[in-house]
Order: structure tokens, then C-alpha cells, then sequence
């Protein structure tokens, strides 16, 4: 048995934060919104997919933010996403401590901590 990748990534929000979740996910970071099965779909929350990866943010009443545990996102171009998400006042965290990766954190609508790396710039790299 091996891992052979990895098929999505699970967020928490509150109940209700579709609304808010639709244009962070689909307007600044570019993903789509796919539908959910319809067995899953009384659950509320939303999926999201783009460049072979999938967000999956599902709705808990007892909501608190990742603000540790968090997905990284290979970008493209890490100075353009900055500013796009500086100029809608999201707070951009930049992170130098390794050297080689030029990264920064953000958090979503509800404070669940993202990173995001330059493409050519990850630990794996």
C-alpha cells in the first residue's frame, strides 16, 4: 500500500458562511465551485476545485478557525495574489524564515489560517 496523492482538503465554517465563502474561494483565489453529491448536500457547506485541487469547506455549530493547521497553496504569482487580497483589506502575513520559500499567510472569511508558496519556491522543491 502507498499514498498515491492527496484528494481534498477539509475546512470547517459556521452554519450559514456560504455566502461568504463563494466570492474569497471563487473571485480572489480563483477556484470553482463544484456541487457536492446529493446525499451530502442537507449538510450545507460548500466544495470548491481548481488545478487539481479541491476545498471542501463544511459547516460545524460549534465553529473555531484552524489557526494552526492549515492548507498551502502553490501559486503562480505570489506578489500579485498579495495584492489582490491586500486591496479587499485581507490581512497578509509574509513568513521568511526559511529562506529558499517566499510564502505568506492569510486567513478566509472565517479565520482559518492559508498559506500560500511561489511556485518553484516549496519546501519539496
Amino acid at each position: 500500500m502507498e499514498i498515491l496523492g492527496l484528494d481534498h482538503v477539509q475546512l470547517a465554517m459556521p452554519v450559514g458562511g456560504e455566502a461568504a465563502a463563494r466570492p474569497f474561494y471563487e473571485n480572489l483565489l480563483g477556484l470553482k465551485e463544484i456541487p457536492k453529491p446529493e446525499p451530502l448536500r442537507q449538510r450545507g457547506g460548500c466544495w470548491f476545485a481548481g488545478n487539481g485541487v479541491q476545498i471542501h469547506l463544511g459547516v460545524t455549530p460549534d465553529f473555531v478557525p484552524a489557526r494552526k493547521a492549515h492548507p498551502a497553496f502553490i501559486v503562480s504569482d505570489l506578489a500579485a495574489l498579495r495584492e489582490k487580497l491586500a486591496a479587499v483589506g485581507v490581512a497578509v502575513v509574509a513568513d521568511t524564515a526559511v529562506p529558499h520559500v517566499h510564502r505568506f499567510y492569510a486567513t478566509d472569511p472565517f479565520g482559518n489560517r492559508l498559506e500560500f508558496i511561489q511556485d518553484g519556491d516549496g519546501f519539496n522543491q
